[in-house]
């Protein structure tokens, strides 16, 4: 699986909010972590689907493009733009790093998101 197949899994996920979508991306223990060194990152299924659906977005709300910076078998950084403007929100831009395990999951889930002035 590439990158960009793996973000696409992703985007489907972040519109159905189906559990069973969003496990489907991650390793039965993985962690999905909202900036670097988050101590409270969510880690396992059940936690990831709770923070998940938390603070779920729905369909509409939003708008995503993104752009796969550097893959390999291992790891990809992704770069995006998170538009929440149609929903009365703001713009992020956004960086992940996203470590494979052998299955193609991600183990691993680390998010940098930053509001665009």
């Amino acid at each position: 699986m590439t990158a960009t197949e793996w973000v696409e899994g992703y985007k489907r996920a972040w519109a159905s909010n189906e559990p069973d979508d969003i496990r489907a991306l991650f390793t039965v223990d993985a962690t999905y972590a909202y900036r670097p060194n988050d101590a409270k990152a969510p880690r396992g299924h059940d936690e990831i689907v709770a923070s998940w659906l938390e603070g779920k977005d729905e369909p509409g709300d939003y708008t995503f493009e993104y752009w796969v910076v550097s893959e390999n078998a291992e790891v990809a950084v992704v770069q995006a733009v998170t538009d929440y403007t149609p929903s009365g929100g703001t713009v992020y831009d956004n960086l992940w790093v996203i470590r494979f395990a052998d299955d193609s999951r991600a183990s691993d889930f680390t998010e940098w998101y930053i509001e665009r002035d």
